[in-house]
């Protein structure tokens, strides 16, 4: 199932989509689960009830009729306010190479955390801020957790995953660098990254996530191109890592890495601009796309 979080006539809801892409959503549309699953109030609360949850709403959207056209709804997070948000540092092993620092390949992860407030939804507009011109893209394939997890590992970590979607992990460069251990600031700005436009549940990739692949690009030229089979901390393992010092809750989110070729990376760096069109597309899963704006400027 392809789970979505939307805002319709004013109102908040969550459902499902049915139908094939066009390339621009005319021939899909979406099923209101919410509306016929009334004991689960947001996508979150799906999640949270589990494998049987889950079952139910197949069940509901089992031959089910359209409520909406997909371009008449406006997308949400596909988890409206994730409680946390876990980002992965540097996973693709070509990305430890173009440091050119000489380092070995780590032992473990790197991680940092961002607030949902720094991520919008498909469709809608990413900001450059005002207090900088350096607003990066990072494409990623995205974890959504599905079961509550502490200290799992193997089968057991992946069978925690609901499903993947699409992120730009978007980042303003300059920030990043403002203290010497640390890069919250730089990765927390108001709607400087995007999620979505839905999540995939687990059962749609039956071969597994090792062959997964993850492109960007930049109003149509490609930046950015690679698969899972070069993550340095496959899914199972940062599911595993991460749930050995928290507990992982339903919901969560976990980014999973970007590959090389962000705009920090070329020389001169090209950073996006107002006006840019960034698109993040993941195998099996579909493609995000946001538009950049300066920071007050009109939508």
């Amino acid at each position: 199932m392809k789970l979505i979080s939307y805002l319709h006539g004013g109102a908040s809801h969550w459902g499902c989509v049915i139908g094939d892409s066009d390339g621009n959503g005319d021939s899909q549309g979406v099923v209101d689960l919410g509306r016929r699953l009334p004991a689960f109030a947001t996508l979150s609360a799906l999640l949270a009830g589990g494998d049987a949850a889950l079952a139910q709403a197949r069940a509901a959207a089992e031959g089910a009729t359209a409520d909406h056209a997909l371009a008449d709804v406006r997308f949400a997070l596909p988890i409206v306010q994730p409680r946390r948000v876990f980002c992965i540092g540097v996973n693709y092993a070509h990305r430890n190479a173009e440091y050119k620092d000489g380092s070995d390949l780590p032992k473990y992860p790197s991680i940092f955390m961002r607030v949902a407030e720094s991520f919008v939804g498909h469709g809608e507009a990413l900001q450059q801020p005002l207090e900088s011109t350096q607003l990066d893209y990072e494409g990623e394939i995205a974890i959504v957790i599905g079961r509550r997890a502490r200290r799992v590992q193997g089968d057991e970590a992946l069978a925690c995953i609901a499903g993947l979607t699409c992120m730009n992990e978007g980042t303003i460069r300059d920030w990043v660098h403002h203290a010497k251990f640390n890069v919250t600031q730089g990765k927390n700005f108001n709607a400087s990254g995007a999620i979505g436009p839905w999540i995939v549940t687990a059962d749609e990739f039956p071969q597994g996530f090792g062959a997964l692949r993850v492109q960007t690009r930049v109003n149509g030229e490609p930046r950015q191109d690679d698969t899972t089979a070069n993550l340095m901390f496959d899914f199972a393992y940062l599911v595993h890592y991460l749930s050995t010092f928290t507990t992982l809750e339903p919901g969560d989110i976990i980014a999973t890495g970007t590959p090389t070729g962000a705009g920090i990376r070329f020389d001169p760096p090209r950073f996006l601009q107002p006006g840019d069109v960034v698109e993040v597309e993941v195998s099996g899963v579909g493609v995000l796309r946001n538009v950049v704006q300066a920071e007050g400027s009109a939508a």
